[in-house]
């Protein structure tokens, strides 16, 4: 039995752009339903939507016979949580709300076997090594390991730089929700000085020779961002996605005179 090879991050460091797809609704079912869309990569997401070790579990197994990458968005960059998503099979982690490069360390540093990290051993409890019966597991883990943090605020982009240049760090995301919010443009992720900003965050990620990432489901203003430079992009989420299909067959129907909220108020 071979280490499963992180695809994702081999991509990442081609270049090339990966086009992703966020998951909140915490159900397997969806999960595996979306897994055979076509997407690069779906995002799980533990920090917003309900979801916990377990049913990250449970969805991590329903898309495995895919060919679409999962990439887990914990609630924080606690060191004990971010072991127990890589023992569940984890290999790409998004962690959000780094602001120093101190704090992308410590992820890199969460992520990593020792002596190049701290994570746990305890590997023959583990999915991720098959419960040991993938060979030399301890010894080859870290490097199929991702890892991504989250820029979204202004001190991690006066930051950025330093968090990108981070040895360990793949790739850096924008959150163009939290990050206009902390600007002073609450509900405004498209406000100018929020995509200017964000536009020349990625030019300074990728300056640096890392990836550069964004959820943004307005598709006109993800293509700009593509343009920009960012190459791992997630266009949509599949609560939006659902509510926006059954509002509109709903209204075809007249059972739906209530106005939706326009979709430049939110990345979502």
């Amino acid at each position: 039995m071979q280490l499963p090879k992180n695809h994702f991050k081999a991509r990442l460091q081609s270049g090339n752009p990966q086009i992703g797809l966020w998951v909140g609704l915490a159900d397997s079912n969806c999960a595996e339903a979306l897994a055979g869309c076509g997407f690069d990569w779906l995002l799980l997401d533990a920090e917003h939507a309900p979801n916990n070790v377990r049913t990250i579990l449970d969805q991590l197994r329903a898309i495995a016979p895919y060919p679409v990458q999962p990439v887990v968005r914990p609630v924080n960059d606690d060191t004990a949580l971010i072991k127990q998503y890589l023992d569940i099979g984890a290999q790409t982690l998004l962690v959000p709300m780094i602001d120093t490069a101190e704090q992308a360390a410590d992820v890199v540093r969460a992520m990593l076997y020792p002596p190049s990290g701290i994570r746990g051993v305890g590997a023959a409890l583990a999915r991720a090594s098959r419960w040991n019966q993938i060979p030399d597991y301890i010894r080859t883990a870290n490097a199929e390991m991702c890892v991504l943090v989250q820029a979204e605020t202004p001190a991690a982009l006066n930051n950025l730089s330093a968090i990108a240049q981070t040895d360990g760090v793949d790739g850096v995301f924008f959150g163009p929700a939290d990050l206009s919010a902390s600007m002073g443009y609450p509900g405004q992720p498209n406000h100018p000085d929020v995509k200017q900003a964000i536009t020349l965050g990625i030019e300074t990620v990728r300056a640096c020779g890392k990836a550069a990432g964004i959820l943004m489901a307005d598709p006109e203003a993800a293509r700009a961002y593509l343009q920009a430079g960012a190459n791992f992009v997630a266009v949509g989420v599949d609560v939006s996605l659902l509510v926006k299909s059954a509002r509109a067959l709903a209204t075809e129907f007249g059972r739906n005179t209530a106005p939706s909220a326009p979709s430049s108020s939110s990345v979502y």
